[in-house]
Order: C-alpha cells, then structure tokens, then sequence
C-alpha cells in the first residue's frame, strides 16, 4: 500500500516564504558610471551605523548595478512615496530599461548619481566597502549626503510580493 508521504520544504523555500513576511520599504538604487544613470529597485537596505553614517545594499552580482555601483564608487538609496508605483514598475522591468529616467524630476548628488525629486528620502553613498556573498554583493555606503525632498508622502511598503502604504493610525 502507497501512502501520500510529506514533503517538507526546502530550507531555503521556508526562507523565502518567511522572507515574505518581512515588511520593507522600497528603494530605488541609482547610480552613473561613464555618463550612463543606472537604477534598480530594492528592499534589501538597511541602515549599519550612525557613526560614520553608513548604509547597505544588497545587489545580485549578476544585475547589472553590480558592475556600474562597484566601478563608479557611489551610489543612491532613494526611499519611495507610495505613489511611486510608475518608478517600481519602470525600473523592475528590463524591457523599460530605455524608458527608466525619461520621466519624473532628478537631479545629480555631487557624486553623480541620480535624485528622484519625489523620493521620501534620498541619501548620496560612497562606497566604503564590498563583501561577496555568493549570488550577491554587499555594498556598505558611507552616506554623505541626505536630502529629504517628500517628508509629507507615506512609505512605499513591500509585503507578500504585493506593494502597499501605510494607513494613519
């Protein structure tokens, strides 16, 4: 007699259905590197300290950010607005890759990396440091300049491969 036997997820599927789970606001990365911007959408950042101020970003060693963040030595975390679901769209999707910084309003960091104007936040990074982790890179980002352009707007928030802003409590 056959019985139906259990199948137990992977490790790494239970991580990712847990990873799920995990509440993260949504950034946009941008960098330039020979004259060309680049940006890619991200909720793997995370602040490391204050003292200096530093940031990190996680980025697929195949993505091609990987390449223009590690040869330009900076980059820029922009924090979305909830109504920037135009942003996440264009820059999650390679085939819109022509279309990425032909709309809304930017502006260069000293450094060179594009600003989104509509960003709740934007902090400039120099790049302090680069730790390999398997299918990624880990770019810490020595912040040297934060610029707040939308304190009024809600979060863009990730959760359960759905998009979604906070409410007022």
């Amino acid at each position: 007699m056959m019985t139906d036997a259990l199948v137990l997820p992977s490790v790494a599927d239970a991580y990712r259905g847990g990873m799920r789970q995990l509440a993260a606001g949504v950034c946009l990365i941008t960098t330039r590197f020979n004259q060309l911007p680049g940006g890619m959408i991200a909720t793997a950042v995370t602040s490391v300290s204050a003292e200096p101020p530093t940031l990190l970003v996680c980025v697929n060693r195949s993505a091609s950010m990987f390449e223009m963040i590690a040869k330009s030595g900076h980059f820029c975390v922009n924090v979305l607005a909830a109504e920037a679901l135009e942003l996440v769209d264009v820059f999650s999707n390679s085939v819109r890759r022509d279309e990425r910084f032909a709309s809304g309003q930017w502006q260069d960091d000293a450094q060179g990396s594009p600003m989104a104007a509509d960003a709740l936040v934007a902090f400039s990074c120099r790049v302090a440091n680069i730790v390999d982790w398997h299918t990624h890179a880990i770019f810490l980002g020595e912040v040297t300049e934060v610029m707040h352009p939308r304190v009024d707007a809600r979060p863009l928030v990730y959760l359960d491969r759905g998009f979604h802003q906070l409410s007022e409590l």
